[in-house]
């Protein structure tokens, strides 16, 4: 089709650069239309598919469509992006529809309730494109989509999508992504566009145009809801309550197109008539798809497991909830290894007509959809999947356990809060609980959130390890677990009754809490995020502190290790009166001392007590280390801590003069290549002069080689593999001879005995603290990380350092998810927070990042301790 079709696509292109247009070219469909509807050469400059349409084009494309059929179609902006850029989604319907289309919308709202209907509703096709940034074809498919659909004159198929439907098209979900690949690419080019995968506009520099500008992978956000982009299309969805909504992609450019029934494995909270309804679906798109002779797939890669997706989130409210996949020309054409081209205008085509068939699914079938989807709210509000009551203890990292119930509530779902002492299921609260009930609309979407484990199917499972067996690669694409109380280091219980409270909104401030009488000083005890918050907004205004390692007490109260502790006599009224204001604005607790006196453990005075001052971050930046870790490190520290990181470029590093830094992160990834010699000499006397270097993950290797490491770890090969395994050229590359019996002994003969641990998808895992150390305040019973990929690192002898935090023993490692059972093995034991004296300075080295998508809330005071406290304890 490629090669046909590039000479439609040639002829495009001169029409884009002012050659002249057919008509017909507007549209990817022949036919007669409206010219009072505005074509996007008229409106841009350039043809569909033969320019990459950049978001300020797109927009103003989008306002001329609106402007001229404003019977039928209505732009609405539903968020800001962090570099200001608007996002916008486009309504469209027929005249009759849009003149009553607060009626259908409230009706929707009646429908998604849970309650019957009064006849006014629509059944909402929701369209969204975009949300990695340098997938390029879907937006310029979403303004042919939106075209057509108010341009198109006499076709049925259109007419019967607007009578009977409403579509909402989000064209961008990641305006700063596209702008930054979009910026790039024309930067690149030339006077013709090149097919060459190696040639620079489609080999993008870091950070790439998939991210937004925090480099969030916008598609792994929908109920973390850290994003501004997510937080306004949540808010946007839950106004319409669609019944399907479609997420068009895009993948290798040497690949098809993919749409649903989605890969194994399903979540199981999904419903048989949400299976049923993907089949529907996947139907209507392969008739549209033969039609046009095109290629594509099913039922492969993409699964519907992890609920933070575009797909399968929207399918725990109800919807039928699908990723679309098209290959990508990352360009204007790209070569195939197969020996054909692919286009821009491939891809957008490819796009439209999925956008299209999905929309005519609906249609064809509005009743069937607006049906399930009531069956589906009103099922579960009758307690069709669960009637019981998850509680969220506000004794426990009180701030965290309140911003997670905002962010349920957030997603529509009732949270009940009940204030002060209360005893439920024979468990006593005496701070008060958080209650989410099972039986309501969104049910699904709870337990998939709530519950503590979400099983793999066992046949899944079952195939895994077969695969396994005979050295194939695991299927799963993404985590396996993401309990969210366990990841806001929160208890939450399931109770088999009913739980009274206040209804809880998402925009509610959290409530500060303040204890104690007294002017001596104010305590900030180190218990969870608004507590890390407050003190560093109190830093950054000059406010002084202390900090102790070891707990005490004084007036009764017992307060932790880690505690920071703002003396009156070192801060004036003035400053003193701004930490009561800041604790009110973050909801902090605070305990007022009346004296310097202590019940027990340290006073004031005490080397236990340290002077707290704010340090100077820096972060190593671009090639060498991961967007993803970058992006969500310094998103954790300015956004949730409040402490302002500087990005430093990771090959400038061996020059940059670093004496004005306390603190040096360097994300997950590879960086030894980029800093040669000389950027490791400068880390080294960096960190020799009493910096902190904190490294993540991979990145521990740039640092743990050679003959003076900095953190004396090896990584670890497989259980049972001989890491330094090597052939013995001395005798002449002749090997010893072996007798092998059975398939078993095949097997083992033919291992990489080199080989590292099997990549593990994701998993929530326990671990231990070392009570003694300060980087592990707050941690006195342990937390809950993420493992993933396949990095195990020897533990730090006691001569070299200390390993503050460690994974639990085996038959006590998994809090959640699946686990291969030689991971779980030989993770067992094994270091996941480290911390080793280098001169002045200290090295502190996480196996896994506590950053990951924003959504480990519960390690914040990990990543505190390492980043605002450690400079501090050095010194």
């Amino acid at each position: 089709m490629a090669k046909v079709f590039k000479g439609r696509w040639l002829a495009m292109l001169a029409a884009g650069i002012g050659l002249g247009q057919p008509a017909a070219a507007q549209s990817f469909i022949e036919g007669q239309f409206d010219p009072a509807i505005p074509t996007l050469t008229a409106t841009v400059g350039h043809a569909p598919g033969t320019r990459i349409t950049s978001p300020d084009q797109t927009y103003a494309y989008l306002k001329a469509l609106a402007e001229a059929a404003p019977d039928r179609a209505q732009l609405v902006q539903y968020a800001t992006s962090w570099e200001g850029r608007p996002l916008y989604y486009l309504v469209l319907s027929a005249p009759a529809n849009m003149a009553r289309i607060d009626a259908i919308k409230a009706d929707m709202a009646n429908i998604a309730a849970g309650r019957a209907g009064n006849g006014a509703a629509l059944p909402v096709t929701w369209l969204t494109y975009g949300v990695h940034g340098n997938e390029i074809s879907s937006t310029d498919a979403a303004l042919m989509t939106a075209y057509h659909l108010l341009a198109a004159e006499g076709d049925a198929r259109v007419a019967k999508i607007m009578a009977n439907t409403i579509v909402v098209i989000d064209p961008m979900q990641n305006p700063d992504g596209r702008a930054r690949f979009v910026n790039n690419f024309l930067a690149s080019t030339g006077i013709e566009p090149a097919g060459d995968r190696q040639a620079a506009e489609h080999d993008e520099p870091w950070p790439s145009g998939r991210v937004n500008h925090y480099m969030f992978d916008l598609n792994r956000d929908w109920f973390t809801l850290s994003q501004p982009e997510t937080r306004g299309k949540v808010a946007a969805i839950r106004q319409w309550n669609p019944v399907v909504v479609v997420d068009l992609h895009e993948m290798s450019g040497d690949e098809t197109y993919f749409f649903s029934p989605a890969a194994q494995p399903f979540n199981p909270n999904l419903t048989p008539a949400q299976v049923r309804a993907y089949e529907l679906i996947g139907r209507y798109n392969a008739a549209a798809f033969d039609a046009r002779g095109e290629p594509y797939f099913t039922r492969e890669v993409y699964d519907l497991f992890y609920p933070g997706y575009g797909d399968t989130w929207n399918a725990h409210q109800g919807a039928i909830g699908s990723t679309y996949e098209q290959g990508s020309a990352r360009g204007l054409v790209w070569e195939r290894r197969d020996g054909t081209e692919l286009t821009y205008a491939d891809g957008v085509e490819n796009h439209f007509t999925a956008s299209l068939a999905t929309a005519a699914a609906v249609a064809d079938n509005a009743q069937k959809f607006l049906s399930d989807f009531a069956a589906y709210r009103s099922g579960n509000a009758s307690g069709a999947a669960g009637r019981g009551t998850y509680v969220i203890d506000l004794a426990t990292r009180r701030w965290n356990a309140e911003r997670l119930g905002r962010r349920l509530a957030e997603q529509g779902i009732t949270v009940l809060r009940r204030e002060g002492s209360a005893s439920l299921c024979g468990r006593n609260y005496p701070a008060g609980y958080l209650a989410v009930p099972q039986a309501q609309p969104a049910a699904r979407l709870i337990r998939s959130l709530l519950d503590r484990d979400t099983p793999l199917p066992p046949d899944f499972l079952a195939e895994q390890e077969r695969r396994r067996s005979v050295d194939l690669p695991h299927e799963l694409y993404d985590v396996t677990a993401w309990s969210v109380g366990p990841m806001a280091g929160v208890d939450v219980q399931l109770c088999n009754a009913p739980a009274s409270g206040d209804p809880l909104s998402a925009a509610a401030p959290i409530t500060a809490k303040t204890e104690g009488s007294g002017s001596f000083a104010i305590a900030v005890p180190w218990t969870d995020s608004g507590q890390a918050r407050l003190v560093t907004l109190a830093l950054r205004e000059g406010i002084d502190a202390r900090v102790t390692d070891r707990a005490f007490s004084t007036g009764g109260r017992e307060l932790p290790r880690g505690t920071v502790v703002f003396p009156a006599g070192s801060n004036t009224p003035e400053k003193m009166a701004r930490l009561a204001e800041l604790a009110r604005e973050v909801g902090a607790h605070t305990v007022a001392m009346e004296s310097g006196w202590v019940d027990s453990g340290p006073n004031l005075g005490s080397e236990h007590f340290a002077r707290l001052t704010l340090p100077r971050v820096a972060v190593a930046w671009d090639d060498g280390v991961s967007q993803l870790s970058a992006g969500a490190l310094r998103y954790v520290l300015e956004q949730r801590i409040g402490l302002p990181v500087t990005p430093i470029r990771t090959s400038r590093l061996a020059r940059a003069d670093m004496s004005d830094y306390d603190v040096l992160l360097v994300p997950e990834g590879d960086p030894s290549g980029v800093l040669g010699e000389g950027g490791q000499r400068a880390i080294r006397s960096f960190v020799q002069r009493g910096g902190v270097l904190v490294a993540i993950g991979d990145s521990l290797e740039a640092f743990s080689g050679g003959d003076s490491p900095l953190l004396a770890v090896k990584r670890e090969a497989a259980l049972g593999r001989e890491p330094d395994a090597a052939g013995d050229d001395a005798k002449g590359g002749l090997a010893e001879a072996v007798a092998i019996t059975s398939d078993a002994e095949y097997r083992e003969a033919i291992k990489d005995q080199a080989a590292l641990p099997d990549t593990l998808p994701g998993a929530l895992l326990n671990v231990v603290g070392e009570p003694d150390h300060f980087l592990s305040a707050g941690y006195d019973k342990g937390a809950v990380v993420l493992a993933t990929g396949t990095q195990i690192f020897t533990p730090l002898g006691r001569d070299e350092g200390v390993n503050v935090m460690r994974f639990a023993a085996p038959g006590n490692l998994i809090a959640s998810g699946y686990v291969w059972d030689e991971n779980r093995k030989q993770l067992a034991y094994k270091p996941y927070l480290m911390a080793q004296r280098q001169g002045r300075g200290l090295v502190i080295g996480f196996a896994h990042d506590p950053s990951t998508r924003a959504y480990l809330e519960g390690l914040d005071l990990l990543i505190a301790n390492a980043v605002l406290v450690a400079p501090s304890r050095v010194r």
